[in-house]
């Protein structure tokens, strides 16, 4: 019915109808109107269809109308993800969303100009709320209560009565949880209602507790998925598979296997095995055989597909499986059996593969290296068999990767940051974590199986899920290359692989480098999961999906399954899987920011408290009228350091140059400089950071400690009618993080 509803809709002669029309142009009986109002409705809802003034229908593509998914960025502006393949995303002005929030489903109309090259659109409609409840702090104006949101992507106040049967009375300031009840217009603000208090901010486990309601995140599994965890890990009374389960599979367990991951994990989905084979080499990649135990349609499988992934917060795991699972059964811990999936190589002695096969398999891995442990082996000589084995991986991993940059993939590592917290929550300390080689030894043998089990799956034409990264836009690279040029800093044509190769190399030479490879990063798109094998750009690998780690995400379980345990999946249902599961992926990705941000918010309050702020290094990442923003490594934050709160002279914008300079002392700040910066201002609402330069005692002049009191005074008068800062403008680093997931 609903083939030939659109089908009619769709013919060069419809001429848009009613319900009574359709009915008989469809030659459907009277008595059947109620099916077909029940139809258009679910097709009016999906965004493919429009009802028109008069309660006429028509095809919504026919009148320049798309649905797609929403997201907001902090700065207010839309981007639109088609649900139709291969149309491209749609760029909607901040002033163009109406009512639509950030992941609601929408209808666009395209705003279609001659010789535009960017999409761009404004939201018509809103088909479907992803969302309605959300965290925020309550508090009172003369007349009224509201919440303002914790997500500056959402409005800015949302109008509330008096709570009522929240189980505890809130006090103005406290954090809440509000839902949404009625919100119609982009004039006028939302109305809700208060359904829960989370408690004063300063309360110990209210932030988290925060982000954990925010991004909906489960504090605990259902009892009938802890149940079925429970029993399987029972029937296995020494937690280890039964002689029957290993019956069949190829036998590895005299490998000398081993793991090596973070020194805090226990989820160990991957390992190893690398032996020298006349003048090759054979490399075995085994992972969790999750699927075996984790069956399509159980309970744990719905709760597993639900999540999507595992979340990883400062203070906390919130896993994809449960312990029993996760922690245990599945993870390949040392001296214990474990199942898995593996992809057995046969490399050449240059780090080329000769071929690939794949089987389920059963190991006992023989160690658990953390990464600190195999870097520390890797740098002097081995002394046993296992040590020496962890030189011939790595020697050829290097290998590996170096075959990898050749064949056109992006060196766009960051160091990240860990954050370690106190008994109370608190920061203790802040370690920066290096891709250093122990790090790059484990990465390309996963890449490696990746690419295999993707060229695998292709090969066999199975619907399944694959890991995608699109290029960039033309005229983001465009407008980069322009940025790059605009610092003397020489670029060829970026939509040449090759030169952005050049390029990346050339600014891992230059003081500027830095800056100009976050800029380079943010003008990539964000890598996502599809059912089209559509390659990942930045890995330069056409064929790439995700296969490693089963354990803490559903992509690969999917993919597991489509290979190895031949499920059958349905394209319709794996193209829902891939939408849902980048969804989550980016809810993660949020919570995991976020729950950083907090806690290193609290830790910067605490400085400004004390009156004693810590001096940290900072690379300046671009320069404004108003100021110049820093990216600061060692709190893996990004902020602006605005001129007013530079004390040592009054400095003046050259737009030309793109550099501030000081009028009496000639002190120059430009792009790529790297300079000391303290906490100054912190906004938790806005999530903005403000820092000021710490300039050294040497470098004031002396000529101001004679310099006219009137002077100084028309100096500050100047700096207070500079344009002001807008609201969130420039803090969008801090959020997006600086590492891509691959």
């Amino acid at each position: 019915m609903e083939k030939k509803l659109l089908g009619l809709l769709g013919s060069e002669d419809y001429i848009p109808s009613n319900v009574p029309e359709l009915l008989s142009q469809l030659g459907m009986k009277p008595n059947q109107q109620q099916v077909l109002q029940s139809l258009l409705k679910s097709l009016e809802k999906q965004g493919k269809i429009v009802r028109t003034k008069g309660n006429r229908y028509i095809v919504a593509k026919e009148a320049d109308l798309v649905p797609g998914v929403i997201q907001i960025t902090r700065g207010g502006r839309g981007f639109v993800q088609p649900d139709e393949a291969g149309l491209g995303e749609i760029s909607i002005p901040d002033s163009k969303t109406e009512t639509a929030m950030h992941g609601d489903r929408v209808l666009v109309r395209l705003d279609v100009k001659p010789g535009q090259q960017e999409k761009s659109g404004s939201v018509v409609k809103v088909l479907e709320r992803r969302r309605s409840q959300f965290v925020g702090t309550l508090q009172r104006s003369r007349q009224f209560l509201h919440v303002t949101p914790d997500d500056p992507r959402l409005p800015g106040a949302i109008y509330v009565p008096e709570p009522r049967d929240v189980g505890r009375k809130p006090n103005v300031g406290d954090k809440v949880v509000v839902e949404i009840t009625h919100w119609d217009s982009r004039k006028t603000a939302p109305e809700g209602e208060i359904i829960e208090v989370l408690g004063s901010p300063d309360e110990e486990g209210v932030d988290m507790l925060s982000v954990l309601r925010h991004y909906e995140l489960p504090l605990h599994f259902p009892k009938n998925v802890l149940h079925e965890a429970n029993t399987i890990a029972k029937s296995r009374p020494d937690n280890q598979p039964s002689a029957q389960e290993c019956a069949g599979r190829v036998d590895c367990r005299p490998h000398n296997v081993i793991t090596i991951d973070p020194d805090d994990a226990k989820d160990f989905d991957d390992a190893i095995c690398i032996q020298r084979h006349g003048d090759q080499w054979k490399l075995w990649v085994h992972i969790a055989d999750v699927s075996h135990y984790v069956l399509p349609g159980s309970a744990l499988d719905v709760e597993a597909k639900k999540r999507g992934n595992s979340t990883y917060l400062v203070d906390r795991v919130i896993p994809m499986l449960p312990e029993a699972l996760s922690n245990e059964l599945c993870s390949l811990k040392p001296n214990v059996d474990r199942l898995t999936k593996c992809v057995e190589f046969v490399l050449s002695k240059d780090g080329h593969v000769v071929s690939s096969k794949f089987y389920a398999a059963v190991i006992r891995s023989k160690r658990r290296f953390t990464y600190k442990e195999a870097y520390g082996i890797i740098q002097v000589p081995p002394t046993n068999e296992t040590e020496q084995m962890l030189h011939d991986a790595h020697a050829m991993a290097q290998k590996i990767r170096q075959q990898r940059f050749k064949d056109g993939s992006l060196d766009m590592d960051f160091p990240e940051n860990k954050i370690r917290l106190d008994e109370h929550g608190k920061v203790l300390r802040i370690e920066r974590i290096e891709n250093d080689e122990s790090h790059q030894l484990i990465e390309e043998y996963m890449l490696l199986a990746n690419e295999a089990v993707a060229g695998r799956l292709m090969g066999l034409n199975r619907p399944s899920v694959y890991r995608v990264h699109e290029s960039p836009k033309e005229k983001k690279l465009s407008d980069f290359r322009e940025e790059v040029l605009s610092h003397r800093v020489q670029c060829g044509n970026l939509t040449h692989r090759p030169e952005v190769q050049k390029l990346l190399h050339r600014l891992s030479t230059l003081p500027i480098g830095p800056a100009l490879k976050i800029g380079f990063l943010r003008s990539m798109m964000r890598a996502r999961y599809a059912v089209e094998p559509l390659g990942h750009y930045g890995l330069a690998k056409p064929k790439y999906t995700h296969f490693t780690s089963p354990i803490r995400r559903y992509a690969d379980l999917v993919v597991h399954r489509s290979l190895f345990d031949k499920v059958e999946l349905n394209a319709g249902v794996a193209k829902q899987i891939a939408e849902h599961i980048s969804a989550t992926e980016k809810n993660s990705a949020d919570a995991e920011r976020d729950s950083k941000e907090v806690k290193l918010y609290a830790y910067l309050k605490a400085q400004i408290a004390s009156k004693k702020p810590q001096p940290y290094a900072a690379l300046v990442t671009d320069v404004r009228n108003f100021g110049f923003f820093v990216d600061v490594p060692d709190l893996g934050l990004s902020g602006v350091v605005p001129l007013s709160a530079i004390r040592d002279d009054f400095y003046v914008f050259d737009q030309a140059s793109r550099q501030i300079t000081g009028r009496h002392t000639r002190r120059v700040i430009r792009l790529g400089d790297n300079v000391v910066v303290q906490i100054y201002k912190l906004d938790s609402l806005k999530k903005q950071v403000d820092f000021q330069l710490v300039v050294p005692k040497e470098e004031f002049p002396r000529s101001r400690k004679s310099e006219r009191p009137e002077r100084r005074e028309r100096d500050r008068s100047e700096i207070k009618s500079a344009p002001p800062r807008k609201p969130g403008h420039g803090h969008k680093r801090a959020q997006q993080g600086k590492k891509r997931k691959r």
